[in-house]
């Protein structure tokens, strides 16, 4: 039998797909998780169904993602307070794919767009597995807050219209062109109903004597009471499904003849799904004082969208809000998360008819206030004293987030900040070339050069990683190599060296070696060794060439200036002899 303890490395793997670690605790707080379970269920009603309407595949589409999302993330997941279900980033991108692949009927391609969801899952389980989760600490704020600004604007620009009585527009660009019409022909009775649940959303916390009610579920109260009050003729949600929902088995057909189709978004969703879910899984952590597992969170998350593409669900990722609601609740293992997903079915189940009586407007009215606390408020006030790279990584990442495409948004941002990075990186380390007659001292136990054999030995000091981000430094650097007969590479101060940096280094052995120089190498460490010699670096210079120390090289150039001097005089006695034999 293996071993496990000879393999950490398996241990490791195998840890991200063992729920083990989420059920052995669920007996710990039981009294504590049941009720923030259910507390989250009510908070989450309310935006499930908005979620769903949003994504385009109907209200009944953000339950099951929102059931799927609290029972498998629940024992699954890498976050023991964690809570799961539609978000606002993922509907929004969803809701653009749905967009794009209408059928001729205008109707939602489910099979498409449940076999991506599906995909999509099966991209975070493989993404869990290369354990990509950590990279995740390495987003840049900037190209965070652009994210959630643009998420939060694009859906207060897509409700404005359901506010105001009229269809969702398929795009963040009709949503702006629709709007002035919109704004001088509104429905009064749906602006009624939508500015009534968002004041009660916002009120309802200030006022509130039951804080267990949370304000969106009292504002879909309002709203949809004024609506059944007044008989308003506006848009309502329609008939749910009730009962189980339709299975929606992948259709490895569709998968086989537009894989082209569906790889891009399913990475896409996948990689939406990451960067949202752990993003409130660090949020989480500063709440709790505990780490999550990121890699077992992104698995937990793939089985849960697999599922909603099984059962007719929008895609999940970890939700902020309804996370923070299940901490501030005393939730603290994932039994809190199953019992919101249950109460959610339960619901789904038994009182699905009553959502056809929901309006529209008051949806939107809910999601506007999502919206609104989608925005990242804290670098609102300092936007005109960010750093200049800060900005530009601001206002493209939003930019591109409203205009095109979530991801590439993310991409872009990520790039801008890698590329800042490596540049400042490498600005600050100095390569600098001396003459050694500028040198203020001697070399330990040897009598000082010659002034004028000093003048024709260039000392060259490399500090820091030899790597790509220094080219243009190194590239300054070489300019200066002029008037010499020996070069002096000093590498003491060199961590690593990669191919780039090898290769900048080859560029300065070659000049020196046109020049008719020689060049010695110094203080090497035992990694930097190792890769110049793999590039065949070390063989331009020779092994006799390179010196543990500084002075030990500066002796090696008195040992060629000797050897040089010795066969300038035999080759001068020679060119003598054979002019006295032609004289003779």
């Amino acid at each position: 039998m293996m071993n496990q303890q000879n393999k950490p490395w398996l241990k490791d793997y195998l840890s991200v797909f063992n729920p083990w670690g989420n059920i052995k605790v669920m007996g710990s707080n039981v009294g504590n998780d049941l009720m923030a379970g259910l507390t989250v269920a009510v908070i989450a009603l309310p935006l499930a169904l908005a979620f769903g309407v949003a994504s385009g595949l109907g209200p009944e589409a953000g339950m099951w993602a929102a059931i799927c999302g609290g029972l498998f993330v629940g024992i699954f997941g890498g976050s023991k307070v964690g809570m799961s279900g539609p978000t606002g980033p993922k509907v929004v991108q969803l809701a653009a794919i749905v967009e794009m692949t209408r059928l001729a009927s205008g109707e939602p391609d489910a099979n498409f767009i449940f076999t991506l969801v599906f995909l999509s899952g099966l991209v975070c389980m493989a993404l869990a597995f290369l354990k990509v989760g950590r990279f995740i600490y390495y987003v840049p704020y900037s190209a965070v807050s652009g994210f959630m600004c643009g998420i939060g604007a694009i859906i207060i620009l897509l409700e404005i219209p359901p506010m105001l009585g009229f269809a969702t527009p398929s795009s963040v660009i009709e949503a702006i062109k629709q709007i002035p019409y919109d704004v001088m022909h509104e429905n009064p009775r749906a602006l009624l109903v939508s500015v009534s649940t968002f004041l009660t959303i916002l009120v309802w916390p200030r006022i509130s004597p039951i804080q267990w009610i949370p304000g969106p579920l009292m504002g879909l109260i309002v709203g949809t009471s004024i609506a059944a009050i007044g008989r308003f003729d506006i848009a309502y949600i329609g008939t749910m499904p009730t009962g189980l929902p339709e299975v929606y088995w992948p259709d490895l057909g569709l998968l086989t003849s537009r894989f082209g189709d569906m790889i891009g978004p399913a990475f896409a969703l996948a990689g939406l799904c990451v960067f949202d879910s752990l993003l409130t899984c660090l949020v989480a952590d500063n709440m709790t004082d505990e780490r999550h597992n990121s890699d077992q969170e992104i698995f937990g998350q793939g089985i849960a969208n697999l599922m909603c593409g099984l059962v007719g669900g929008v895609t999940t990722a970890s939700a902020t809000m309804r996370t923070v609601a299940n901490v501030k609740c005393g939730g603290k293992t994932g039994l809190a998360s199953i019992t919101h997903g249950l109460v959610l079915l339960a619901l789904m189940l038994g009182l699905a008819p009553l959502a056809s009586y929901i309006p529209m407007a008051c949806l939107a009215g809910i999601l506007l206030k999502v919206g609104i606390d989608i925005i990242d408020y804290r670098v609102l006030p300092v936007l005109h004293r960010m750093p200049v790279p800060d900005a530009i990584c601001f206002w493209a990442v939003l930019g591109l987030t409203i205009s095109v495409d979530l991801l590439v948004a993310m991409g872009v941002g990520i790039t801008i900040a890698f590329v800042r990075a490596i540049h400042e990186l490498g600005n600050m380390y100095d390569q600098e070339v001396i003459s050694l007659k500028d040198l203020d001292r001697e070399w330990e136990g040897e009598d000082s050069m010659p002034l004028e054999l000093q003048e024709r030995v260039l000392k060259l000091r490399l500090d820091g990683p030899l790597f790509f981000g220094v080219s243009d430094t190194m590239y300054r650097t070489i300019s200066q190599l002029a008037d010499f007969d020996y070069l002096i590479i000093r590498m003491m101060r060199v961590p690593m060296v990669d191919m780039s940096g090898a290769y900048l280094l080859d560029d300065i052995i070659e000049k020196a070696n046109h020049q008719g120089a020689k060049v010695l190498i110094t203080g090497m460490e035992s990694q930097v060794r190792s890769t110049l010699e793999k590039l065949r670096i070390i063989e331009r210079v020779g092994e006799e060439n390179c010196f543990a120390t500084f002075e030990e090289a500066a002796m090696r150039v008195k040992e060629l200036e000797e050897e040089q001097r010795l066969t300038d005089d035999q080759d001068a006695e020679s060119s003598k002899s054979t002019q006295e034999l032609s004289h003779a």
